[in-house]
């Protein structure tokens, strides 16, 4: 295993090199998605990695989506670098543990971001406007509260480099159709739930995450990360309290620290301090062991 900001599989064609993954053409059906050290925050990517980051992430998506195999099919075909196909074994060290093998989908064109909580962005909107991504919120509510009900407020996605746009249900549903926009915000809000509450139960707060939904021989299914840091709000129960900013286990801790420094949000990145990046490693692997009960071995 070893610290991985780019792959060059030259046996297989390179689909994409996105933010942070790398996506290979093996077959057919087949799709190899490698996620990278590589870290980005406000849609730039950083100059320096933060070293095992594509790892713990995989390994989270990997427990995610066997724990909600009984509420949406996934992507996954196989984990196991020993598995993949031969002409894969000379990258066997840069791909253990932050590989997959998954169906080659369709992504639906909209992302599915759930709020449990009112922060970030949905906090400002609220601010100014008393409504998040269209929802009207009763008044008085302070600095991340839990919300009663979770809000599905979903996107567009964009372009690299570009910054996603948050869109009404019914604008979803004139784009995705309004049979597939239902089932999508039916299973998001169903994942968010139970995420929740595991998380919940083990010390975590879940504030907020987005999940990605693509189509496979006309069935719906969940593809990409599930709940990371990367995707997600993390906050500690332990000293919850409405009416400020929270701590965090995700990229929050990254983006504070940049809001900080004299930087126009576009390339290029400030450089990272090897203590920052080394905080916000140590975050991400706090994350892993909270949620699944287990070290991880780097």
């Amino acid at each position: 295993m070893k610290v991985t900001t780019k792959t060059d599989i030259k046996e297989f064609p390179l689909l994409n090199r996105g933010k942070v993954r790398d996506i290979y053409d093996i077959d057919d059906s087949t799709l190899l998605i490698v996620t990278t050290d590589r870290m980005s925050a406000f849609d730039v990517i950083m100059n320096e990695p933060v070293p095992y980051k594509g790892v713990i992430l995989n390994q989270i998506t990997l427990f995610w989506m066997k724990k909600f195999a009984h509420l949406v099919k996934n992507h996954l075909i196989e984990s196991d670098v020993d598995k993949f196909p031969a002409a894969l074994a000379p990258y066997r060290e840069e791909l253990e543990g932050r590989s997959v093998l998954v169906k080659k989908a369709k992504p639906l064109p909209v992302e599915c971001i759930v709020r449990g909580y009112i922060t970030g962005s949905g906090w400002k909107d609220y601010k100014a406007t008393g409504s998040v991504c269209g929802y009207k919120l009763p008044e008085g509510l302070l600095e991340s509260a839990r919300l009663e009900q979770p809000l599905f407020t979903p996107s567009t996605k964009a372009e690299l480099g570009e910054h996603d746009e948050n869109i009404s249900t019914a604008r979803a549903a004139e784009i995705l159709g309004k049979d597939i926009a239902d089932q999508i915000e039916n299973i998001a809000l169903a994942l968010f739930k139970e995420g929740r509450a595991w998380a919940e139960s083990r010390g975590i707060i879940i504030a907020d995450t987005k999940f990605e939904f693509g189509m496979v021989d006309g069935e719906l299914i969940l593809i990409d990360e599930v709940l990371t840091p990367d995707s997600s709000r993390f906050w500690p129960a332990e000293g919850y309290k409405a009416g400020q900013s929270q701590p965090s286990f995700d990229k929050q801790y990254l983006r504070d620290w940049l809001s900080g420094q004299p930087w126009d949000k576009t390339p290029p990145p400030p450089a990272l301090p090897k203590e920052v990046v080394e905080a916000t490693q140590n975050k991400y692997l706090e994350a892993y062991r909270i949620l699944t009960g287990s070290e991880l071995a780097l």
